[in-house]
């Protein structure tokens, strides 16, 4: 039994049971001084450890450890050392003989005397509308085209602790400031304070205390939404300065990225991001009497109103086409239509789209290259070059590129051999060319099942698939209908004898 439950025993004993001391002490095997303490208090007294002199601890060793120790606030967090490090240590090069416990209690006891166990910060109340923090973070989600890491960007009011997370490929300057954008459609105000890291989408440059040398774009942003912006601490001391948004990072992850997610794009990704952000609003958070959502009530009446216009956050440029048809930004290249060669143009530079314009109209759209180097080519782009150079179209560079992001489907090859072998290579590819261009016009399905019937029917010609997308368009097959009839109308049904006539023609028509 416990300490309590003898003291228990020993008072009934004693004072319901009208038993001496001597006899309880006898009877239960103890010595008479716990039956006298247990007559005293029903509660057992606190064990007193024994004072004893550690002799290995010398006081060369405890100097040897407060050094090390001091020596740690300089280094980098990871690698400052442990309890277990020390003792090796010590072992190791100054022949200690004592066990590893006696220096983690010797350890712990010093840390609190230094002021080096833990930190302790002061409870913080905020005003509803006044202050949000802002913190990037990073999780696996998988795509169709495999496993990949996201960088997420989360912005939190303060009072209420309403959130919003939004995804992007890679935590560029344009992400940081779309994502900043976003989140204030999001709450539908602006926030009077912004608490941030010292993001390089923001800060060039740290100086001395609270001071920094901000981005022009960073500025432009704040002076767009008319918000103040407090920059933490850099290092793990910042952390700490925006505790709330750190803890939502971690809890927002484990309740809503685990298991990793598999989502169609980012496009699904974010939209599963703001169901979710909605879903918390009915949570209460700890220590608090109401939901989320009852605060938030509460917090945006007093956000600042949006600005009339959202902030562009495009990066805005003028490359030069070169001779193959491609403009060269943030280290990679994108192409455009082959009429704009050697022509400037204006490129557009946002987290997930490089949007190029010329001539008052947006003429190429691209998804945006992560990385240095790389190239991204429309084959729709060449098709007007390649008419008059069909020899380069089996090597094609954006040829290859179609058909590793899967927009070539296996029917245009076996199309395009057919042709090939009807009217040699040369006119057999500008027929192709020649479908390809209805992708201009037509939907892309409408054309795919076009060369799928050409196909199976044996019409292996640009014009039999043009025919056959023309009469997937309702309006234009009921068009061709009643302006062919004229007054073959009145003549009525044909015979009903012979119709092996038809026959020849459509045998001459393919």
């Amino acid at each position: 039994m416990s300490r309590v439950e003898q003291f228990e025993a020993i008072r009934r004993d004693h004072y319901v049971h009208g038993k001496s001391k001597r006899a309880i002490a006898r009877e239960r095997g103890i010595h008479r001084r716990t039956v006298r303490q247990a007559l005293e208090n029903a509660v057992p007294p606190q064990r007193k450890a024994p004072a004893r002199a550690c002799s290995v601890l010398t006081d060369e060793v405890k100097a040897t450890i407060d050094a090390w120790l001091i020596s740690d606030q300089s280094a980098p967090r990871k690698q400052r050392h442990t309890a277990r490090q020390v003792w090796r240590r010590l072992v190791r090069d100054h022949g200690f003989v004592g066990a590893e416990s006696t220096v983690r209690r010797w350890l712990g006891r010093r840390r609190r005397e230094l002021g080096l166990k833990r930190k302790v910060f002061v409870p913080q109340s905020y005003e509803p509308g006044k202050e949000a923090e802002v913190d990037w973070y990073e999780a696996m989600v998988d795509f169709p085209w495999g496993r990949e890491k996201v960088f997420f960007l989360e912005v939190r009011a303060c009072f209420s602790g309403r959130e919003f997370h939004i995804a992007f490929p890679r935590c560029t300057q344009q992400a940081f400031l779309e994502g900043i954008a976003a989140a204030f459609v999001w709450f539908g105000g602006v926030f009077h304070l912004m608490r941030f890291d010292n993001l390089t989408s923001a800060v060039k440059k740290v100086l001395r205390g609270r001071k920094r040398l901000e981005t022009e774009r960073f500025i432009a942003l704040r002076s767009h939404y008319l918000f103040e912006s407090v920059f933490c601490e850099p290092g793990i001391q910042g952390a700490h300065e925006k505790g709330g948004v750190e803890g939502g990072v971690g809890r927002f992850r484990r309740q809503h990225l685990v298991p990793v997610p598999k989502v169609a794009d980012f496009d699904a990704l974010n939209q599963h991001l703001r169901e979710r952000c909605m879903e918390d609003e009915a949570r209460t958070i700890r220590g608090r009497q109401q939901r989320i959502a009852d605060d938030w009530e509460r917090e945006k009446v007093a956000l600042r109103p949006l600005p009339s216009e959202p902030f562009d956050t495009s990066e805005v440029s003028t490359p030069k086409v070169d001779a193959k048809s491609r403009v060269s930004v943030r280290s990679n290249r994108y192409s455009v239509p082959v009429r704009f060669a050697q022509r400037r143009v204006e490129a557009r530079v946002t987290a997930r789209k490089v949007v190029v314009r010329a001539e008052g109209k947006v003429v190429a759209e691209h998804e945006r290259l992560q990385g240095r180097g790389g190239q991204r080519l429309e084959l729709d782009h060449y098709l007007e070059l390649l008419r008059t150079k069909p020899g380069a179209m089996p090597g094609a560079t954006p040829l290859r590129q179609a058909r590793d992001r899967g927009g070539w489907p296996k029917a245009y090859d076996v199309l395009w051999s057919a042709l090939n072998e009807r009217y040699g290579e040369a006119d057999g590819t500008r027929q192709l060319i020649d479908v390809l261009t209805m992708h201009r016009d037509h939907p892309t399905d409408d054309v795919h099942l076009a060369v799928d019937m050409a196909i199976d029917m044996g019409s292996y010609s640009a014009d039999a698939v043009a025919f056959l997308v023309r009469g997937f368009t309702t309006d234009q097959a009921t068009s061709v209908a009643v302006d062919g009839l004229g007054d073959l109308d009145e003549l009525g049904e044909p015979p009903d004898d012979d119709h092996s006539i038809y026959d020849l023609l459509w045998k001459g028509a393919a």
